[in-house]
């Protein structure tokens, strides 16, 4: 019987532990979606795809690759930007749609984990893969909201 009067009391104690919308921060958007797009992720973007890579040129393949622990850490710090830029785009006020806008920004999050994951390992190729996965997400968000852009920094199609 004793076991039984708990019961109730444990409901109610986690239902006190809930907090209500009215507990919820008030965020207030700062940057519309163009500003955030252009002040923000595209910069980390571009950081990031630009960190590992190959240029053939007259003189022969040069490998582009962070050299030292400073240059990793601004490939870790722009893949940060990155995931919580999906984040940003889930915002209200910013969320164009609850359906494919949503999706598109929770895909950001996850490549830009994965983007992390691959600089805190200063794997060259891991990171070289993960850039590709963010320009997939990149462009595939750009193809659907963005119809004049061709790559996020190309603004030759604008």
């Amino acid at each position: 019987m004793k076991i039984h009067q708990w019961f109730w009391f444990i409901p109610v104690v986690s239902w006190g532990c809930i907090p209500s919308e009215s507990d919820a921060p008030d965020y207030r958007v700062v940057a519309d979606i163009q500003v955030l797009m252009l002040a923000v992720l595209e910069p980390a973007a571009e950081a990031y795809w630009d960190a590992v890579g190959w240029v053939i040129d007259e003189d022969g393949e040069q490998e582009i690759v962070p050299a030292n622990p400073e240059e990793w850490e601004k490939v870790r710090n722009a893949a940060f930007i990155i995931a919580e830029s999906g984040n940003l785009l889930m915002m209200g006020g910013r969320a164009l749609d609850q359906d494919n806008w949503i999706g598109m920004s929770q895909a950001l999050v996850e490549v830009g984990r994965t983007a992390i994951e691959a600089a805190e390992a200063r794997d060259r190729d891991a990171v070289f893969n993960a850039g590709a996965e963010v320009y997939y997400v990149c462009t595939a968000c750009h193809a659907e909201y963005a119809l004049g852009t061709l790559r996020p920094s190309d603004t030759r199609a604008n």
